[in-house]
C-alpha cells in the first residue's frame, strides 16, 4: 500500500465530497467553506476550480464530460469545467440556518442530500431530502450532521451516517417510490473517531472516513466488524471514494483545535490485498 498527497492547501479548511467519474477518469471534490468545486485529472495532474456564492458541499455526476451538478447553500448549480461557468438549476426549501452536506443519486436519478446547521450545528433539526421532477420530500428526519450516504448494488439498502450518533444506520429503500424505512444500526464507533463520509467497495464492504480519528477504515456491514484501518497525517478525515482502479481518494479537513495543524488535503491511497492494519 502507498499513500500520496495529491493537493494540499493551507487556505482551505474543509475538503469534502470526492466523487470519481470512471468513464472520463476525473475526480471532483469540494472545499465547502471556500465555496469551491474542483475537477482533478489524475492523468494530466491538472486541477480546475469554480467558485460558487455560498458553502458548497456535494457533487453529482452527469452524462456530460466535465459538467457536474453541485449543491451549495444558495441552490444546485450546473458547473461546467469546459468553460469554468456555473448555472443555477434548482433549490430545495431548507431553513436559513441550514446548509447542505453529503449527498448521493439513486438509480432512478433522484438527488438525495443531507443538511446540517449553519453556521452552528443544531442538534436534531437537520434532515435528508430527496429531489426529483421538481419536487422534494424529507427522507430521513431529525438528524444533526447528515453525512455518508451509500446504496447497495441492488438498490434495496441505503446506509446513512448522522455523525454525532457515531453509528451507521441501515434503511430499507424502495427504488420505485424513493422511500426509506429505518431498519437497524449496523456499525458503532467506540474510539475517538466519528464516522463522516463513506463509500462501498466491490465486495460490499464500507469504507468510512473518521473525523477526529486520523484514518479511513473498512467495515463489514453484515456483522459490524472493522476489517482494516489506514492512518493519515490529518486528524479530521472527511470522505472517500474509489477510482477506476479500485484505489481510494480521501479528503481531509483542517484541525481547528490545533494552531499547528495543516490545512485540508486530498490523498490517493493505492491499496493492497493485506487485511492487516496499515499505518501511514
Amino acid at each position: 500500500m502507498s499513500i500520496s498527497l495529491v493537493i494540499y492547501s493551507q487556505e482551505s479548511d474543509l475538503f469534502e465530497g470526492p466523487i470519481f467519474d470512471t468513464e472520463n477518469n476525473l475526480l471532483y471534490f469540494v472545499s465547502i467553506l471556500n465555496c469551491l468545486v474542483y475537477c482533478y485529472s489524475p492523468e494530466t495532474k491538472e486541477i480546475l476550480s469554480v467558485k460558487l456564492g455560498s458553502p458548497t458541499s456535494n457533487v453529482y455526476l452527469t452524462n456530460e464530460t466535465k459538467i457536474v451538478l453541485a449543491a451549495s447553500k444558495k441552490g444546485f448549480f450546473e458547473v461546467n469545467f469546459n468553460d469554468l461557468s456555473a448555472e443555477f438549476k434548482f433549490q430545495i426549501d431548507i431553513p436559513d440556518n441550514m446548509r447542505y452536506n453529503d449527498g448521493i443519486q439513486d438509480a432512478r436519478g433522484r438527488y438525495l442530500i443531507g443538511t446540517m446547521g449553519y453556521p452552528e450545528v443544531i442538534e436534531g433539526m437537520a434532515n435528508v431530502y430527496s429531489y426529483s421532477n421538481d419536487q422534494s420530500k424529507i427522507l430521513i428526519k431529525n438528524t444533526s450532521i447528515s453525512n455518508g450516504l451509500v446504496f447497495t448494488e441492488n438498490d434495496k439498502t441505503l446506509y446513512f451516517i448522522d455523525t454525532p450518533t457515531k453509528k451507521v444506520a441501515k434503511y430499507n429503500y424502495d427504488i420505485e417510490t424513493g422511500d426509506a424505512e429505518f431498519s437497524e444500526y449496523i456499525i458503532e464507533f467506540k474510539d475517538n473517531g466519528s464516522p463522516d463520509g463513506m463509500c462501498c467497495d466491490n465486495d460490499g464492504m464500507l469504507w468510512i472516513a473518521e473525523w477526529g480519528g486520523s484514518c479511513v477504515s473498512q467495515w463489514n456491514p453484515k456483522n459490524g466488524q472493522r476489517l482494516r484501518q489506514i492512518k493519515l497525517p490529518h486528524k479530521n478525515v472527511t470522505s472517500c471514494c474509489f477510482d477506476k482502479d479500485n484505489n481510494l481518494y480521501v479528503t481531509t479537513a483542517k484541525d481547528e483545535t490545533s494552531p499547528y495543524s495543516s490545512g485540508s488535503g486530498l490523498f490517493h491511497i493505492k491499496l493492497n490485498n493485506s487485511q492487516n492494519y496499515d499505518t501511514y
